[in-house]
């Protein structure tokens, strides 16, 4: 039964999203409405996969060692959860924000929500996929079927952040596929088994491996935005729909993390890592990116640039958790995935209700905008002390087990950097988040807004308060979220 949920939840998105531009519906009611029945049929189908025992399922065969396979488990069903859900909040809140799209030059609507559906089936696909050939072939897709909702307003820059964004990921996906060329050499079989997969044979070979290795987490780390292939990110959002910056942020990124995770836990295992120079410089990679993502945010003065930097800087919280290599660090990394999702999504579709609503794009745009604007603004701060780490609030369970992970790292200079690294970054998203809710709601007595604005309505405000009082509910009651990310691990 399994297996046809597992097609299903792929092949909706995917069947509705080549049908939509044939369909040519030109009742704008009609069309939103198939999008979301899409939308809730993939939440249907994909939470049926979560709950039902696991499966396998062969899409298609190309040699007779080289297959598409679909298998979830607990890993795969943590991605999928976010995936689904995150696409279908960000869609209800495109419903309304699509009409300021309307502009001269831009693909017509119906085009946008194509890829989008196109897109969130190969993301599930790859979450879903149970071995290496599968998760490479729904990756490359992702990248192919995701650069249009980059590419929406056909500018001169969105065609740039297109390309930049095309390029990227295919130099990332190359380096990547170097390393799954040695890896089928080396492994016992290509399907994910958790520990690796690592034939006796590779121990024979270590050190080129381990070179593969390293770049292939590179490769796919372009995906994530980790340095140096983070410069596509901070290019590609500003340019793109803000529910299309939302999904590329909090969940299309996460397609890098998730490869990352396979390769390093599922196909070499981590025995075959620590004590390498390999961890070592991939955390140094990662607390770099770190602080260099959180400083340039607090630099940029364009609000949706300032996001995406800081979505360098957050997405790699998620890798340093992963390249420590214990328990406690990948706990708190598999919390950050899930709970920058849910901020992430929160503050680009707050950027979105604030351009839609004023057509304001910079940060010293905003002020007094809280009072005419409480519903996106009170979404924007509740995600914003969550991105930040305070407590009760979400992204302060993360970060703290990320702290404990880094202090048990046995790494002489990780054990007290990481921990400081973390500290800065926090502190400089305090100051690059902070002042935008403090000028919103307290711009002084003496100043008065020009003109008057109004929020965006239920379809815009809706995702935007479940969204941000989740993440205070998820911080409240972590328990069960932990437990469940535990469960995965052992």
């Amino acid at each position: 039964m399994n297996k046809f949920f597992m097609i299903a939840a792929i092949l909706i998105p995917a069947l509705a999203g080549v049908l939509l531009p044939v369909l040519k519906l030109k009742n704008r009611k009609s069309r939103l409405s198939f999008v979301f029945c899409a939308l809730v049929l993939t939440v249907i189908f994909a939470t049926a996969v979560v709950f039902l025992p696991a499966e396998e399922v062969v899409l298609f065969t190309m040699t007779d060692t080289l297959r598409v396979a679909l298998c979830p488990d607990g890993m795969s069903r943590l991605f999928m959860t976010i995936a689904a859900w995150g696409y279908l909040l960000a869609g209800i809140f495109s419903f309304k924000y699509m009409e300021h799209e309307e502009a001269e030059g831009a693909f017509p609507e119906d085009i946008f929500y194509c890829f989008y559906l196109l897109s969130l089936g190969a993301l599930i696909g790859m979450d879903l996929s149970s071995g290496l050939i599968s998760m490479y072939f729904f990756f490359e897709m992702i990248t192919l079927l995701s650069m249009p909702l980059v590419l929406h307003e056909r500018t001169k820059e969105s065609i740039a952040a297109a390309l930049k964004y095309l390029f990227y990921s295919v130099a990332g996906a190359f380096l990547a596929l170097g390393c799954i060329f040695f890896l089928a050499q080396y492994t016992v079989s290509m399907d994910f088994v958790y520990g690796g997969n690592l034939a006796a044979s590779a121990y024979e070979h270590r050190s080129l491996l381990l070179v593969m290795v390293f770049l292939g987490v590179i490769g796919f780390g372009a995906k994530a935005g980790m340095f140096p292939l983070h410069g596509w990110l901070p290019s590609a959002h500003p340019v793109a729909p803000a529910p299309a910056s939302a999904v590329l942020s909090g969940i299309i990124a996460k397609a890098g993390v998730l490869a990352i995770i396979r390769i390093i836990y599922y196909s070499v295992g981590t025995a075959f890592l620590l004590d390498t120079w390999v961890r070592i410089a991939w955390l140094s990679l990662a607390l770099l990116t770190v602080f260099m993502g959180s400083m340039m945010a607090y630099r940029e003065k364009v609000l949706k640039k300032r996001l995406a930097y800081s979505s360098v800087s957050q997405i790699s919280y998620v890798l340093f958790g992963l390249f420590l290599m214990n328990t406690t660090g990948l706990t708190g990394g598999l919390m950050q995935v899930l709970f920058h999702a849910c901020v992430k999504i929160c503050l680009f579709l707050t950027a979105g209700s604030v351009i839609f609503n004023t057509g304001y794009h910079r940060v010293d745009e905003l002020k007094g905008l809280g009072k005419c604007m409480p519903v996106t603004f009170t979404a924007f701060t509740l995600a914003s002390l969550s991105l930040i780490g305070i407590p009760p609030f979400a992204g302060f369970i993360s970060k703290w087990y990320l702290a404990l992970g880094s202090l048990s790292s046995g790494i002489d200079i990780i054990d007290w950097l990481g921990p400081v690294i973390l500290l800065i970054s926090a502190l400089l998203t305090a100051g690059y988040l902070l002042p935008i809710t403090v000028a919103a709601f307290f711009p002084g007595k003496d100043f008065k807004l020009q003109k008057t604005f109004k929020e965006g309505g239920a379809l815009m405000d809706v995702p935007l308060l479940a969204l941000s009082v989740l993440s205070l509910l998820m911080g409240l009651f972590s328990s069960p979220i932990q437990r469940f990310i535990e469960a995965i691990i052992r």
